[in-house]
């Protein structure tokens, strides 16, 4: 289906919205400059963004604290969640920091970037340690779907964790699952079991979530949210009704927010809707078969340069199979995900 195209009056009324956004800002831009100069905003100290609001964000200190509302200069963009920033805030009489203004942004160590509509990568989140791919006992995992996560994960650099939740539900012999963990565990991927229906049903997940900022990813039904809501049981008051299904609520509908877990867990958690769920379509056939970690000794040995690792002869990854070397298994959901990506 082809685009609608917008008629001269919607465009016109478009680039006016868009013009009068930036001369607010630019309007803002400068009092903050004028309050710069003047002194009213304290000294530079180091924060961490804990949401983002287009040109506002919530700057938690370093030192400690309430996050503070604070304003983003116009020299800096596409600051996300988790960014590191340098911000200077100003006190009210009484001594309260009452707002900011972020004036630097720090080094990330890590991105995580969603392609948006028009297909160009967009940063959502930075600074995480670990992804953590949910998937449970019911809804049963299919071993493509955990593998399309792995190669999403793979591909932005940040460390993936599998988290099997719902395990009250699986039975004492474990059966076919068990063995499909194994074949992850197999190839070093950190497999966690969680379940919160049991008391001590998310211990293994607070050890793993301890001193590290952590993303959840994973599809519906697989208790994302639950696991979400025990391990940040009073912040739901914060930020106010949500939807057990999305999460979404007034102010929060497309904002990444960064929590502090409870002091005795440690650790910080990046939530959003748009971060659970996320694809591979910006991804092509090599970035693919680099987030299958096993293939990767194998890739460029291949005879022909262009290889595609169907029936050519001399195909390393294929040659790798026969010889046990790379699970047969693994290498017909690589070959699944690619033919997806070829019928888009």
């Amino acid at each position: 289906m082809s685009k609608r195209k917008l008629s001269r009056q919607q465009r016109w009324r478009i680039d006016k919205i868009q013009a009068e956004r930036a001369a607010r800002a630019a309007r803002k831009d400068e009092q903050d400059s004028e309050k710069l100069a003047a002194g009213e905003y304290g000294p530079e100290q180091p924060g961490r963004v804990t949401a983002h609001f287009g040109r506002t964000l919530d700057v938690r200190p370093e030192a400690g604290g309430q996050a503070v509302r604070c304003h983003l200069r116009a020299n800096l963009e596409g600051l996300v969640t988790g960014d590191r920033v340098i911000w200077r805030g100003r006190q009210d009489p009484a001594g309260h920091t009452v707002e900011g203004v972020v004036v630097a942004r720090g080094e990330r160590d890590s991105v995580l970037e969603r392609p948006d509509a028009r297909g160009q990568l967009k940063p959502v989140a930075a600074n995480i340690d670990q992804i953590l791919i949910v998937f449970a006992v019911e809804p049963a995992p299919h071993a493509n779907l955990i593998d399309r996560y792995l190669v999403a994960a793979e591909a932005t650099g940040i460390a993936p964790v599998l988290v099997l939740n719902k395990i009250d539900l699986l039975p004492e012999t474990g059966g076919e699952l068990r063995d499909l963990l194994a074949r992850y565990e197999a190839l070093g991927y950190p497999v966690v079991s969680t379940t919160t229906e049991r008391e001590d049903g998310l211990s293994a997940l607070h050890a793993r979530l301890a001193g590290r900022t952590s993303v959840f990813v994973g599809q519906s039904g697989v208790g994302k949210s639950s696991l979400i809501d025990r391990l940040l049981p009073d912040e739901e008051l914060r930020i106010g009704a949500l939807s057990k299904d999305s999460r979404k609520g007034t102010h929060t509908t497309t904002t990444a927010r960064l929590y502090a877990l409870p002091a005795a867990a440690g650790g910080e958690l990046i939530d959003s809707p748009g971060i659970r769920e996320f694809g591979l379509v910006h991804l092509d056939e090599q970035q693919v078969a680099e987030g299958f970690i096993e293939f990767r000794d194998h890739l460029g040995r291949c005879r022909f340069r262009d290889c595609r690792h169907r029936h050519e002869p001399g195909c390393a990854l294929l040659e790798a199979v026969e010889r046990g070397e790379i699970d047969p298994e693994r290498f017909a959901s690589y070959r699944r995900i690619v033919d997806s990506l070829a019928q888009g």
